[in-house]
Parts: structure tokens; sequence; C-alpha cells
């Protein structure tokens, strides 16, 4: 199982377009279950819904969240649609199991002035330069982390401000910026990333500190260090980039099907989280705007 396991998370890699931090997660998970399955000497391709009902109860016993336990169903689920694929097993004994409730959590986002507070840490040296580009991207195309660090030179289009993703399932997607992040990236691109590659060759749009390619760990780490430069309190990741984006459009009017497309969500319902964000502006719209709802 090992072998397959790591054939798994490869093929996640190269076919599927998961992030690091997804793929790793997916890792521990199926080493977890393994490690279940010894225990109680159970057989992975000979697996019914009461050992997936004692795997559960393991996990809940361990204090595990909700949240957690769906993932790694979630991750299971992947990993036996994979063995169907290959021939090791015939059906997906996880196909139908569902996972237990979880507290619906709004998104986690940024304010404006926030976001700008967290350029203005973003100095002149080349590592400052392309820290601005990351994080004006970012904002710019609600970009995952995961696709954000796969992007190459040659995905950018200066002249009519469109970048092509790669998203889940390898599903391309055209995202757009503005000038400001048409200017960082420039400046990036002539000024700071040609230091950064110190003689060396990459198609990657973005590169580490030592000429090589960044990784997801890698976009986190700096966003972490520059939140320790200001004076910001909300909890930021490169995740909340994603939700700032979803929700700066939708309070500005854009509707919820065009950020489905930009966010490259397969379900309009995945994109309807965000609408809960801006309830309490459309409600302010309302008093401010019915003649009966002034005071």
């Amino acid at each position: 199982m090992d072998k397959l396991i790591k054939e798994f998370i490869e093929y996640l890699t190269h076919a599927r377009a998961y992030s690091e931090y997804t793929e790793t997660n997916y890792e521990i998970d199926l080493y977890n279950y393994k490690e279940f399955l010894d225990k109680y000497g159970y057989d992975y391709k000979h697996i019914n819904y009461a050992i997936i009902s004692n795997y559960t109860k393991s996990l809940k016993e361990n204090n595990m969240k909700s949240s957690s336990i769906n993932r790694h169903l979630s991750a299971l689920r992947s990993f036996y649609n994979y063995l169907v694929r290959k021939g090791v097993v015939k059906s997906n004994p996880f196909k139908l199991v569902t996972g237990p409730k979880t507290e619906s959590k709004l998104p986690n986002y940024m304010k404006y002035n926030e976001f700008e507070e967290l350029l203005n840490t973003c100095d002149s040296s080349p590592l400052g330069i392309r820290n601005r580009a990351l994080l004006e991207l970012l904002l710019a195309t609600g970009a995952r982390v995961g696709e954000l660090i796969k992007l190459d030179v040659a995905d950018v289009d200066f002249s009519s401000h469109e970048i092509k993703v790669l998203g889940k399932g390898n599903k391309e997607r055209i995202c757009y910026f503005g000038e400001h992040c048409a200017k960082a990236l420039e400046d990036y691109l002539e000024q700071s990333r040609p230091i950064l590659l110190k003689n060396k060759k990459s198609s990657r749009l973005f590169i580490n500190h030592i000429g090589g390619e960044l990784t997801d760990r890698g976009v986190r780490t700096i966003i972490d260090n520059l939140i320790k430069k200001c004076s910001l309190k909300t909890k930021i990741t490169p995740h909340t980039f994603r939700h700032t984006f979803a929700t700066l459009l939708l309070n500005e009017g854009c509707d919820l099907k065009s950020v489905q497309e930009l966010l490259g969500h397969a379900n309009l319902n995945t994109t309807s989280i965000y609408t809960h964000l801006t309830n309490d502006r459309i409600k302010d719209i309302y008093l401010h705007a019915h003649p009966r709802g002034r005071k």
C-alpha cells in the first residue's frame, strides 16, 4: 500500500495540480488510514461500511474536528477513485460515505486598508519588489497559491492584462489584473527577477531567494514575515487573498456567476458562501436608500 500512496501523491502533483499543502495533508491522512488497517488486520482492497464506520469513530475518539475528519474522507475517496482507475479495486467504498456535519464558518478576509498596510512593508530590495508583485497578483486574480507558484512568465499577457491559470483538475482559466498589479509585475520582471535568478534559467514567474522555484510553503513564509513587520491583527494566509478578492468583487456589485468563473469554482454553491459576507453591506445600502428605511 505504501507504494500506491506514493504513486497517488505523485499523481496529484503532476496530473491534478493540487497544492503542496493539500498533498501533504492527504499523504498524512492516508498513512493514518494505513496505520489503522494494519492495527486491526484489515485489507485495503476489501473495505466495507462497518470498517469505514470504525475508522471515523477512531478519528472522533482522538478528538479530531469534523472538518479534519471530512478531509480524511475526501482524501480516501480520491485515493480509491485512483485505485479503481488503476484496476486495483473494483469499486470505491468511500463513494457514498458522508462525513459529520461541520459548522459553517465564514471565510476570513482582509479590509482594503489592511492590504495596503501589508504592501507598505515591501521595501525596494529584489525580494521586496518580488513580494509586492506577489501580493498584488494574489489580490488581483484571486488565484490559489498552488496555481500562483506554477505560473510561467509566458502565461502573463501585459497587452490584454490577462494571465492563463491552470487550476484544479488541470482546468485552464483566464484571470485579469489591473494597472497596479501590472506595474508591480513589470518592476519585478525588469529589476528583481534577473538578480534573484543568479544566472540560472527558469520559466517560472516567481523565483525564491536562491534562484529556484517558489513553493507553496515559501509563499506562506513570505506572508507570515510581512505580517510580523506591521500591526495587523487579522489572521492572513495566502487563501485570505482569494477570500478578499471574492468579497471585494461582490461588494462592488459583481454577479455571483462571474465570481465563480474568476475563482475557477466547479460548483456555484462553493462560491455562494461569500454572499454571507456582503449581507451587512446590503442591509446598510437598503437602510440608506429606501425612503422608509432611513431614520
